[in-house]
């Protein structure tokens, strides 16, 4: 149960109906990290926009990356509600709950490519100490075959995930079992 009302489906009315709808749609399913911004259906729109685009829009970085960072973050964060989700997104590609499991455990025990290492390593460096982000971390990146448009997405991809982190958590978004499964990938 979230901290604060939020709107169910079946009580929205109006431009939060047609978003909901529209979610749906698109999406297959409406998610409690949606509905907690109810409240305020414009932030919504914006949410999902931006989702989309770094998520789903054109990257150097493969549609598994994406998710694979996402779930480092959320993992790193404690974010179960969103460790959860991305975990389900992340099995559509990987297939494989084991090595899931390892990359919220350890990513550097997860079988992974040296590249996806480095991003997973970045990921948390740049979740946990930011300040510390050095000009070295991203030469490594670059030498590893990663460009900048790589480096900048990967980046936009670990601000999303501690920016949707602190809303679940900060506003008490639980797991549903019935909401892990069931997305448009």
């Amino acid at each position: 149960m979230a901290f604060i009302e939020t709107i169910e489906y079946e009580q929205a009315t109006g431009d939060l109906r047609k978003i909901y709808d529209e979610l749906i749609g698109n999406r297959g399913k409406l998610a409690d990290v949606h509905k907690i911004q109810s409240l305020h259906p414009e932030t919504i729109v914006s949410h999902i926009n931006l989702y989309k685009d770094i998520m789903f829009g054109h990257s150097p970085l493969k549609r598994y990356q994406r998710e694979m960072i996402g779930v480092v973050v959320s993992s790193v964060n404690q974010c179960e509600y969103c460790t959860r989700h991305h975990s389900e997104a992340l099995m559509h590609y990987w297939k494989d709950t084991e090595k899931i499991q390892s990359l919220i455990r350890q990513p550097d025990s997860a079988n992974l490519s040296e590249v996806d290492v480095l991003l997973c390593q970045f990921a948390r460096d740049i979740t946990t100490t930011p300040e510390l982000a050095t000009q070295q971390k991203i030469d490594l990146l670059k030498v590893k075959g990663l460009t900048d448009r790589a480096i900048l997405d990967a980046t936009l991809i670990i601000a999303y995930f501690n920016f949707v982190n602190r809303i679940a958590l900060g506003l008490g978004l639980a797991i549903n079992e019935e909401e892990i499964t069931g997305y448009n990938y």
